[in-house]
Parts: structure tokens; C-alpha cells; sequence
């Protein structure tokens, strides 16, 4: 520990991502990465950006782009706020809409990233627990809070909040922002974007790195009410105005456009996470319903973290959770057909011999 570091930073801890080891090939499914390659159409429109024109600053208001999802979604562009990828917008989220002295409420197993946002702007938070199946407790966010963020479809379990209970959240927290992050949203779960005209406590974030296969250009975004939008332009003026480049930009607005490509792939990963269900069921694995491109699961009969170890020994990477009531359970991203078919086999092998150890 530095003795140059600020009380924050020594206090701080910080969020820990999937590992990304370089000692070997790994098939990896530990970090929810699309298996498919972006749109051509996005390749395209990188090579035609990365021009002269990098020279100059890009547009800190991201007009083309925000007008590119606000038509996609039947909003207008004073309705949207680009970040660099979701993570920067719930950052500036929290700081734009929470306040200190009031807790804000999120689940106790989710997305991890909550806890350390809410430590380093030193708001208070309360953790609502997980029903024993997993499910979010619609109750526990019906009580006098400073403000609520759900991630829906949850993370790690994959879980699904349907529309009518996270409308059930907005209408008793009408005073407080309600913070729905969508970031797996396009595998199989209806987005609460259309209730944002009834509610103008509903900020609803989204990202490009799942769904649309660009976790390496850092796009995220933010869709509310213009009051919220305008909170969320306070803070990043006050931080940084050109948080998105020119190159990441024409991207974003190349894959929103092909709207078949993105059809396509989701569906081919949703198909292929049914069938890795099935499969992992007839192993022995109990899975959790998932609509994400992951399922989270935990074997009937043996450790999760020495299935973990063994896969991991085997080229197969998956995440694994050293955390109470989730420490048997897997989370294994949604690979391409060819990567869970192999996975599936590694996961046989490595059942067999913990059965025969």
C-alpha cells in the first residue's frame, strides 16, 4: 500500500473482471463475450472512420448516434446518453442520481460492480436478498429507499424480472430514480424501454458489448426522461466530454442499422443456450432459467470450484463465484456452437473423473 495513496483509494475494493490468462488457448466462457464476430457492416464503417479526420475532436454530444438509437427505439435523441460502454454510465449514474445519506437498494448476488460504485461515492446501500430459487424480491424494493438498480436480466444468475413487477418498483419509488440495467436484455427478455413515457423515474441502461458484439470499442448508453439525460451530461462535463471516439462512434451506429445481423446472431446464441441446458441437466447440473447469453449452474453431487479447477486445466475457462450461497454454482458464458459442443465434452470428462477419483 502506497503511502501516496488517498484514504479512498487504500479503502476501495475494487471490481474484480473474468481473467483473461495468456499462458495458453482457452475456449473462454467466463467473461459473457459475444461468440460471433460484429457486423460487416461495423468492419466496414471502422475502416471508413479511421481516416484524417482522427485528427480532430469527435462530436461530445454523439448527435448521429443518439439519433440512430432514438429511432430504434421510438424515442427522441434528447432521450439518450452514449458512455463508454454501460460500466462508465452507471458510474455516472450513481454520482448524477444518488445522494449519500440515503441507501439505495440493489439485490445481494448481482452484478459486482454495484457495491464498489456506491463505496467510492460514499453512498449508503442496502442489499434486498435473493429469493432461494434466485429470484428478485419485488417487496424488498417497496420500502422507503434513496433510489433502486436492478440488472435485468440479473447477473450471475440470468434470472428474468417480467414488466409488470419492475413497473410495480417504479410506481412506489416515484420520488427515486429506478436504475434497470438491460446489459443482457436482447437474449430473450422484453426491455422496459417503452415504459419510460409513464415514468419519469425510469433510466434504463443498455450496452453494445453483448448483443452486438463490440466489447472491445466500449459503448454503452442510458435511456430516460430529458431531465434524467441532462443529470447524466452534468456529470460527464464535468469529467470528460469526448468520452467516445470517432472510430467507436461510426461503429455503434453501423451495428444498431443491421438489424438482421443482430437478429440473427441472438438467436443463434439463445438456441445455443437451450441446448447447453438440456445437456448440462442430463450431466447433473441444476440450471437456472436463464435469459442471457450465459447460464449460471451448480452440479448436484460435486464442488463447483473443483469443476471449475479441472475445466480450467482442460483449455476451459468459466467464472466461478468464492461467494456465500453461490459457491457451487458455474457461471459459463454462451460460446458458438463448436466451443459448448467441446465445452460440453470437457465437462464429461471432468465429471467422470471426480465420479471415479
Amino acid at each position: 500500500m502506497s503511502k501516496f495513496w488517498s484514504e479512498i483509494t487504500k479503502s476501495i475494493e475494487p471490481y474484480v473482471p473474468g481473467e483473461q490468462p495468456k499462458d495458453k488457448k482457452y475456449i473462454k466462457l467466463n467473461t459473457n463475450e459475444n461468440p460471433y464476430p460484429p457486423s460487416p457492416k461495423v468492419l466496414e464503417a471502422i475502416k471508413n472512420a479511421a481516416n484524417g479526420d482522427l485528427r480532430l475532436y469527435p462530436d461530445p454530444n454523439c448527435d448521429e448516434l443518439r439519433e440512430t438509437v432514438a429511432e430504434y427505439y421510438g424515442l427522441n435523441k434528447n432521450q439518450i446518453f452514449i458512455g463508454n460502454g454501460s460500466d462508465e454510465v452507471l458510474a455516472f449514474s450513481f454520482q448524477a442520481f444518488f445522494n449519500p445519506d440515503s441507501a439505495i437498494v440493489f439485490p445481494d448476488i448481482s452484478y459486482s460492480f454495484y457495491p464498489v460504485y456506491a463505496d467510492l461515492y460514499n453512498i449508503k446501500y442496502r442489499l434486498a436478498k435473493l429469493t432461494e430459487d434466485f429470484s428478485i424480491p419485488v417487496d424488498e424494493f417497496l420500502t422507503k429507499n434513496g433510489g433502486v438498480v436492478i440488472p435485468n436480466p440479473n447477473a450471475p444468475t440470468a434470472k428474468y424480472l417480467d414488466v409488470d413487477a419492475i413497473k410495480k418498483i417504479l410506481d412506489y419509488n416515484s420520488e427515486k430514480v429506478v436504475i434497470i440495467d438491460e446489459a443482457y436484455i436482447d437474449f430473450g427478455g422484453t426491455s422496459v424501454v417503452n415504459l419510460i413515457k409513464d415514468y419519469p423515474n425510469l433510466l434504463v441502461v443498455q450496452t453494445l458489448s453483448k448483443s452486438r458484439s463490440l466489447a472491445g470499442i466500449r459503448i454503452g448508453f442510458a435511456l430516460g426522461q430529458e431531465d434524467l439525460i441532462q443529470g447524466l451530461d452534468r456529470i460527464k462535463n464535468s469529467f470528460n466530454s469526448y468520452t467516445i471516439d470517432r472510430v467507436a462512434s461510426a461503429a455503434a451506429v453501423a451495428a444498431f442499422k443491421d438489424v438482421e445481423y443482430f437478429k440473427e446472431t441472438t438467436a443463434r446464441i439463445v438456441n445455443t443456450r437451450e441446448l447447453v441446458t438440456e445437456k448440462l441437466t442430463a450431466l447433473g447440473f441444476k440450471v437456472i432459467p436463464s435469459k442471457a447469453n450465459f447460464v449460471f449452474a451448480a452440479h448436484e453431487s460435486y464442488s463447483g470450484e473443483e469443476i471449475f479447477k479441472r475445466l480450467r486445466d482442460k483449455g476451459i475457462l468459466v467464472r466461478y463465484f468464492n461467494k456465500e450461497r453461490i459457491n457451487n454454482f458455474l457461471r459459463i458464458s454462451i460460446g458458438s456452437e463448436e466451443e459448448m459442443d467441446v465445452f460440453i465434452e470437457k465437462a464429461k470428462e471432468v465429471i467422470n473423473e471426480i465420479k471415479n477419483a
